[in-house]
């Protein structure tokens, strides 16, 4: 049999474990100090409601699950690939919560504001940085329609990004119906504007001759093109810019309200900014998107955006929803390379005991100890310098005897 977990997923070794519940635990604390509340959903969804989520390119890395018994025999019988699954493994936490509103709606706080912490799975090419199941972070307010739910939760998740050591971060801000009225004022048709904003969100790394250069091979208007090419070319980003090519200019409001409210609110602890080609990947997006970036990590390590559409889908009308994600993974694993400590953590102390000891009375003695340390009871090896050794690379940081009082600290060289 193998020992290996399945390819693009992980064993977490119990240092990596610690850490990993120290940063969900800060993350948590600070979503539940803003009035926050935790649900859980199910790893599993119904395959139509996955099919229908708007996910953008995630809806091809789904994890299907195949029919079961008399079922999956007469679909293999109708030879038809979408009759063999009926359900599939959730690719973010979105989907869950829009039906899950839908189904508890009657029930719940209006607006509600809610947390989700919990794996989700994608079946990507595994690589540095890409899991095929993973952790998301997620807060979401349902029912408030105003920009302030835009900067509650800019807040909210930039105050638990602070929490857990990040300092140097920016909030970049976009509004994709701002982006789409600028590139359909350029002369783009409606009904392509998502290819459209899948070519400028490349700007950052084809820059503007990329950009112009796909737009141009995928077959776009050339007038069209070459004025979008020129706005790239001014270097003028800005939103006052931006407005200037909108026939509507009180469309950039919303957007401006938010940028402005929210860097009074962040008083200077990170940064926010206008960021014009920014478009996030999933399609149920249809208002404001937010990223955050660090630069000297390259990359986002927290995303999301306005979805007003979704919950509608199971319900029939509209009802707004605003959600922002912080990526777990990323964060984990940039305070791991980092050798982050966790800050405050009780000193851990092995208690070892003999052979014929009392073990009642170890019991009570290692009761005692948790007082001040965090004990783990274990046999006296032998050998005890190898032992010593062993429990300082798990992470111990003194060892006590059943025997006697004696209390000694790891790692002492004298």
């Amino acid at each position: 049999m193998k020992t290996q977990p399945l390819k693009g997923m992980r064993d977490l070794l119990p240092r990596e474990q610690a850490l990993r519940d120290y940063i969900q635990g800060k993350i948590l604390e600070t979503y539940r100090a803003a009035g926050f509340q935790r649900i859980s959903t199910p790893i599993l969804e119904d395959m139509e409601n996955l099919d229908k989520s708007d996910g953008g390119d995630n809806l091809n890395l789904i994890f299907k699950v195949l029919k079961r018994g008399d079922k999956l025999a007469a679909a293999l019988q109708k030879g038809e690939e979408k009759a063999l699954s009926d359900m599939g493994l959730r690719y973010d936490l979105t989907l869950p919560l829009s039906r899950y509103y839908a189904a508890n709606r009657n029930e719940l706080p209006n607006p509600f504001k809610v947390i989700q912490t919990d794996r989700v799975y994608r079946a990507e090419r595994p690589q540095k940085g890409r899991l095929r199941e993973f952790v998301q972070c997620d807060i979401d307010i349902l029912g408030d329609s105003s920009p302030n739910a835009e900067v509650e939760l800019i807040d909210v998740t930039a105050r638990a990004l602070l929490a857990i050591g990040f300092t140097d971060f920016t909030v970049n801000v976009n509004d994709r119906r701002i982006l789409r009225a600028m590139l359909e004022a350029m002369g783009f048709a409606p009904d392509t504007l998502d290819s459209v904003c899948i070519s400028f969100d490349k700007l950052d790394k084809i820059g503007p001759d990329g950009v112009h250069g796909e737009l141009v091979e995928k077959g776009f208007p050339p007038e069209a093109a070459d004025r979008l090419d020129a706005f790239l070319r001014a270097g003028d980003f800005s939103l006052e810019a931006v407005t200037a090519q909108l026939p509507d200019p009180s469309l950039t409001a919303d957007l401006q309200y938010v940028l402005t409210t929210a860097e009074k609110a962040a008083a200077g602890r990170y940064q926010l900014a206008y960021a014009p080609s920014l478009v996030r990947g999933q399609g149920y997006y249809t208002g404001m998107v937010f990223e955050v970036t660090c630069p000297q990590f390259g990359g986002a390590v927290a995303g999301g955006g306005r979805y007003d559409n979704m919950v509608g889908k199971f319900i029939g009308q509209q009802v707004p929803a605003v959600g922002f994600s912080i990526g777990f993974e990323r964060v984990c694993g940039i305070l791991l390379e980092q050798g982050c400590d966790i800050p405050g953590a009780r000193p851990r102390l092995a208690l070892l005991y003999l052979k014929d000891a009392d073990f009642a009375q170890v019991l009570a003695k290692a009761e005692r100890l948790r007082a001040d340390y965090d004990v783990t009871i274990l046999a006296q090896a032998k050998k005890l310098g190898k032992q010593f050794g062993t429990l300082e690379a798990a992470g111990y940081n003194v060892v006590a005897f059943a025997d006697n009082e004696d209390i000694k600290p790891l790692g002492n060289k004298e």
